[in-house]
């Protein structure tokens, strides 16, 4: 677990929250955000680990 594991959460409980909701538009810019938010930790944190996995955390209540 790194100190960026959080964020990566809560933009993947946020996409996930918003497809089983019917908000397109919010669950496809949390997916965005999350790409960004990715690429910018590894380019300010090379050994960070950024998780590329892009399903829902598993056993997370919405």
């Amino acid at each position: 677990m790194t100190r960026h594991d959080w964020i990566f959460d809560v933009l993947k409980d946020l996409r996930s929250y918003a497809q089983a909701n019917g908000l397109p538009g919010l669950a496809a810019k949390a997916d965005e955000t999350l790409r960004v938010a990715r690429a910018e930790i590894s380019a300010h944190d090379p050994q960070a680990d950024t998780g590329s996995g892009g399903g829902p955390p598993a056993g997370r209540a919405h």
